[in-house]
């Protein structure tokens, strides 16, 4: 058993420049992160309020346990779109009863809850983390349906919603819906597939079509009422399991209906949780502010498991990537961390063989990334780089135990790859706001474009224009700076979420807790390793 040191000084100035760049990253993020908060604006806020009605967050916030915890999921999805930050929806996993449960609210005062294209993926993630986790949904209903003007991005794909719950019921994983106020067309069908249903008297209105198009398609002149109120519903057509006096009274009813879930994790339960040696304050002034300067990764190790111990694997094999064993939270955890960005072929193997035994004995992997790839030149390809870094990349395809990955800095090219990006499926994605991420750096991408472009002319037996290169490596070098940073990447559901460094180890424990509610059993084969 190791326990791990620290070598990290907080009086040097470089400590204190790192930690002042990553404080000032932190600021951003809370700007555009009070964007989702802020919902609809005051404007509409107010009006909501006035109307007697909660906001999505008060919601959720009356629904989790009191002093619980709720992890919010995405919410920077549809940053730097035209669509509001947060995409009209909160998700994330909050404890209800005692039980973790994925919640999935809309927010009525964004558009009026309407789905545009970002409310869909940001709604697909959170299915697909309940059905990887086994976790209980609950639907906080109200919202208009989908977004008009965008509905040819919507209509087709929208309907996998509705797939997703009764995909979810059939494997045994209760759903729950609360209906607000409306749910209308497309939107009815969310209390329609859902287990249990809660409307409240005289606000919720569910039906496919209201007065104006039953006119239309019909002639019949009727009211929202008997066309779908909550008490027709409940009285009448079925839908409604319990009619809630009022929204309160309906968040009431929500929890009773957890709280006879009679519900069970199946995966081990966690041991006794020890607090690390070293502060987690710290790990703000540990990234340095160039992302081509490497760290440590022990250090931020020492500030995430439990008691600072961690048994490394290989430590002096393959030493640009650190592996081992700890626990985090109590729960035992199997680490893969980048140390000096490169992967050469011995990482790869050691990484390929550490990915097996933590498959063998079901224990959870996490992957700490900071990676420019997997080395290139004429040295490595000779010696095996690309049949290695397969190796890697084909473990992690086919490991089953749960992956969780958190992006501490670089992420490029096919080191995303083979340390769990999010085309590999881990339950649970986070980064740090310093992070990037591109299929490689803005100076080399653009140097290789340059290059191919000098190799073009000189083919053509052209002069080169060196002004219009200068011109080039610019502009490409600023889009892929933007395209690459974490806001980008986090509005485009590649994570799920960005957060605090000093919130990691908080963060992990409640994904591990979430993971827990599943089995965990570990990859019985896997396909062809290339040797």
């Amino acid at each position: 058993m190791t326990t791990l040191g620290t070598g990290l000084d907080s009086r040097t100035a470089e400590y204190r420049a790192n930690r002042e760049a990553l404080l000032g990253k932190l600021a951003e993020l809370d700007a555009e992160q009070a964007k989702a908060l802020a919902g609809g604006g005051p404007k509409y806020t107010e009006r909501h309020h006035k109307r007697g009605k909660l906001l999505a967050r008060e919601r959720i916030e009356l629904l989790v346990d009191q002093d619980g915890p709720f992890l919010e999921l995405s919410p920077l999805a549809a940053w730097g779109t035209e669509f509001p930050v947060g995409a009209s929806v909160v998700t994330g996993i909050g404890v209800v009863e005692g039980v973790e449960c994925l919640i999935v609210a809309n927010d009525p005062t964004v558009r009026g809850g309407a789905s545009n294209p970002w409310t869909l993926r940001k709604t697909f993630r959170a299915n697909d983390i309940a059905m990887q986790n086994r976790l209980p949904v609950i639907s906080l209903v109200e919202s208009g349906g989908a977004d008009l003007p965008s509905q040819s991005e919507i209509f087709i794909p929208g309907g996998r919603a509705f797939r997703d719950l009764t995909r979810l019921s059939a494997a045994g994983i209760p759903t729950i819906s609360t209906v607000f106020g409306n749910a209308t067309a497309g939107g009815a069908y969310v209390p329609g597939m859902s287990d249990y249903t809660v409307m409240v008297d005289g606000r919720s209105k569910v039906f496919l079509g209201g007065p104006p198009l039953v006119k239309m398609a019909t002639g019949e002149e009727s009211d929202d009422e008997s066309l779908g109120g909550a008490r027709m519903h409940g009285s009448t057509s079925g839908l409604a399991d319990y009619v809630a006096t009022d929204e309160v009274d309906a968040i009431r009813l929500t929890r009773r209906i957890v709280a006879r879930l009679n519900w069970r994790k199946l995966g081990p339960a966690a041991q006794a949780v020890e607090d690390p040696l070293h502060d987690e304050e710290e790990l703000l002034g540990l990234v340095p502010t160039d992302p081509r300067i490497p760290f440590d990764p022990r250090e931020v190790l020492a500030r995430l498991v439990d008691g600072s111990r961690f048994d490394e694997f290989k430590p002096d094999y393959g030493t640009s990537l650190v592996t081992g064993w700890a626990d985090l939270h109590g729960y035992p955890i199997g680490i893969l961390a980048n140390a000096r960005g490169v992967l050469f072929s011995e990482e790869a193997q050691k990484a390929t063989q550490f990915i097996q035994l933590a498959n063998a004995k079901d224990t959870p992997l996490l992957f700490l990334q900071n990676t420019t790839g997997y080395m290139v030149g004429a040295q490595y390809e000779q010696g095996g780089i690309i049949k290695h870094g397969a190796m890697m990349i084909n473990a992690v395809s086919n490991s089953k135990v749960p992956h969780l990955t958190v992006v501490m800095g670089a992420s490029y090219g096919a080191g995303n790859y083979g340390m769990c990006g999010r085309a590999y499926d881990p339950r649970f994605l986070f980064t740090w706001p310093n992070a990037k991420s591109a299929v490689m750096g803005p100076v080399q991408l653009a140097g290789v474009l340059s290059i191919v472009a000098r190799q073009a002319a000189a083919a053509k037996g052209q002069d080169y224009d060196e002004e219009h290169d200068a011109a080039m490596r610019q502009v490409v070098e600023g889009q892929i700076e933007q395209q690459s940073l974490a806001a980008f990447l986090s509005g485009r559901l590649y994570d799920d979420g960005v957060i605090d460094p000093r919130d990691t180890r908080t963060v992990l424990g409640l994904c591990l807790s979430a993971i827990h509610s599943g089995q965990i059993k570990g990859a019985e084969g896997y396909g062809v390793f290339r040797m």
